[in-house]
């Protein structure tokens, strides 16, 4: 049976070794209370509120104990610090994002949005049947350019056409595409 007791002389280096050679948790757990402090500070420091900072110490000691690299690691609280300091980063642009959603869930559309909204479709119906109107080369490239958004070097593979003929159907198919759309946009604004 281990003698947990010595612990608080272990260095983290030979508690994490305990821990590999036993597959105990016990001494994982022995490791983790010692930086239960720290990783806290480090949570309430970015996330600035306590039960989302306990949680999210609760979810890096779960991430330790199911996900431990099998590496060593040379400085076990740098690891968890950066392993905190991460998930916190995470958090706020979890949050961050999902605020920005549910703002705009509750923002009427008023009659102009509307009015844009019924623009900006006309428009894009237009672009559709303007693409159909170029030559073969050039809404082939413009399509996977655009739409597809694939580099020169992609659609020149897969058309095989030169890199200067990519780069000549696309200027010259984005040109015909103004052209095309300054003249039925212009006599047909809604």
């Amino acid at each position: 049976m281990p003698n947990y007791s010595q612990h608080t002389t272990l260095t983290d280096e030979a508690l994490l070794l305990a821990y590999r050679n036993s597959g105990d948790n016990t001494w994982l757990g022995l490791l983790l209370q010692r930086y239960t402090g720290l990783l806290l500070g480090v949570a309430l420091k970015y996330l600035r509120d306590r039960t989302m900072a306990e949680d999210a110490v609760q979810h890096v000691f779960e991430t330790t104990l199911t996900h431990l690299p099998t590496e060593p690691i040379l400085n076990f609280k740098g690891w968890l610090y950066i392993l905190m300091r991460n998930h916190c980063l995470q958090q706020l642009r979890d949050k961050t994002h999902n605020q920005d959603d549910g703002a705009l869930a509750y923002i009427p559309a008023d009659e102009t949005d509307k009015d844009d909204i019924k623009w900006q479709e006309y428009t894009l119906a237009q672009l559709n049947d303007a693409i159909k109107t170029l030559n073969d080369e050039q809404r082939s490239t413009i399509t996977l350019f655009y739409l597809e958004k694939r580099s020169y070097e992609q659609i020149t593979a897969a058309t095989g056409y030169t890199f200067m003929q990519v780069k000549s159907y696309i200027q010259n198919g984005k040109r015909n595409l103004k052209t095309i759309l300054t003249k039925k946009l212009a006599t047909n604004r809604l």
